[in-house]
């Protein structure tokens, strides 16, 4: 009998199977943005700023846009295996990484929020209703437990979901589009287009943002990609652009239709099941609403245990939490993003209350992420003149300022919209965050490595 010990399996992010090629980073992309979004934000922007909301979708994607800019810039460059956390790590150094650590599991409950949009569809297929709470978490369970098979067999399942979710929502759009009076559509003269002014066109384009935003959810999956400084960055771009103009066909539509007044603060399927065929307008219910959000969800949990293991590996949190499956997945990370997602729905938090705790902090994260990205001509010379993305320096500088610029215009507006409450509550999850990082800092126990590689 051999009594050799089994080696130990490996929770590096080096080890992680690099399976992900250009089409699968494209359904992870789409699948992420499109999502709570356009499903349960389309009718709270038409309330803010009636017809005008597909101009404040389309003006959201150009703000979620400049603010890519560094992530654009950066994956040309190098991979990143832990994602955004490697970003932090780089150029803001090892406190903000450890900062990061933190704050990261905190912008992850929008996956409760996820879970609770899908179960307020789900709710309008039952006959005789159901636990909103019980669906939410019952949907919740299932993609964790798929989850923990590996990213490559879930990267399938997420393009077969995106293929029939892009088909949905285009119906949508082309049921629609003849219903509307595109002749006045534009016209104020009822008062129904920018109906709180420029005031309330810009709070619903901040808002927004949660909608146009989640393409740079691939570099949390850096570590599994193929190609990752070519396909990256084109993925970014191609998909928000692409979501961005779907976005703003479904949002005329859904204002042009019905009486703005109806729509207001209502989900898509009102105006669904005024345009749609019963057998379509049930097709629309699962393959549009229920996919965008199922593969929203999917996108998250896929990429978000990565920076975490990541973090592990530089001794922010124990490296024995990010010890790998026989399928190359963390599972404990995903036991512990599993009840980050199970708490909030059962303390029966709002939707958009949860909205507000990881926008602001999404917001505050990527500032940080855009004035420090400006170091990367200098500090990776080489594989910046090698990108295929490089500009003259000038217009890099120029296009740091835009992305910081665009980055305080959306969290002013959305800070005004916060209450008190939300706002203690984003302060203290930073302030513990950069209590965290120094307490392991000073202890000796946090001892970053390098996590990028050169393309």
């Amino acid at each position: 009998m051999s009594t050799e010990k089994k080696a130990p399996v490996a929770s590096s992010t080096k080890d992680l199977a690099r399976t992900l090629g250009k089409k699968e980073l494209m359904g992870i992309a789409i699948g992420q943005i499109i999502g709570a979004g356009i499903m349960s934000m389309m009718g709270v922007a038409i309330a803010m700023t009636g017809r005008s909301a597909n101009l404040a979708f389309m003006l959201s994607a150009v703000f979620t846009m400049c603010t890519f800019f560094p992530s654009i810039f950066i994956t040309s460059c190098i991979r990143m295996r832990g994602g955004m956390y490697t970003q932090m790590a780089i150029f803001a150094g090892d406190k903000w990484a450890g900062y990061y650590s933190v704050v990261y599991f905190i912008t992850n409950m929008s996956l409760a929020m996820y879970a609770l949009s899908f179960a307020q569809y789900a709710i309008a297929l039952l006959p005789s209703g159901g636990s909103e709470k019980m669906i939410a978490l019952i949907v919740g369970t299932a993609f964790f437990v798929l989850n923990y098979f590996g990213v490559d067999l879930m990267a399938k399942i997420q393009n077969l979901l995106v293929v029939v979710l892009v088909l949905s929502l285009s119906m949508f759009a082309v049921f629609g589009l003849p219903h509307v009076d595109l002749v006045n559509y534009f016209s104020n003269a009822d008062g129904l287009f920018l109906t709180d002014g420029i005031g309330g066109f810009l709070t619903a384009t901040a808002y927004l943002g949660f909608a146009t935003g989640g393409a740079t959810v691939i570099l949390g999956v850096s570590a599994e990609c193929k190609n990752p400084t070519k396909d990256i960055p084109f993925v970014i771009i191609v998909s928000t652009v692409s979501v961005a103009i779907l976005y703003g066909l479904v949002a005329t539509a859904a204002a042009g239709v019905l009486p703005v007044a109806e729509v207001a603060n209502q989900p898509l399927t009102l105006v669904a099941n005024q345009i749609l065929p019963q057998p379509l307008y049930v097709l629309f219910i699962v393959g549009g609403a229920m996919f965008a959000l199922a593969t929203t969800l999917n996108s998250q949990i896929m990429s978000c245990t990565k920076p975490v293991m990541q973090s592990c590996e530089d001794g922010w949190f124990p490296q024995s939490l990010a010890s790998l499956s026989k399928f190359k997945t963390p599972w404990k990370i995903l036991v512990i993003y599993y009840v980050i997602l199970v708490v909030p729905i059962l303390l029966d938090l709002q939707i958009s209350q949860i909205s507000s705790i990881v926008q602001i902090l999404g917001y505050i994260n990527n500032l940080i992420f855009t004035i420090t990205a400006m170091k990367l001509p200098k500090m990776f010379p080489e594989a910046w003149e090698k990108s295929q993305y490089k500009v003259p320096t000038p217009v890099f500088n120029t296009l740091m300022i835009i992305t910081c610029i665009a980055i305080l215009i959306q969290a002013s507006f959305m800070i005004k919209s916060m209450t008190p409450q939300l706002i203690i509550f984003n302060v203290a999850v930073m302030a513990v965050g950069f209590i965290w990082a120094f307490y392991r800092t000073g202890s000796g126990k946090a001892k970053p490595t390098v996590s990028y590689e050169m393309a």
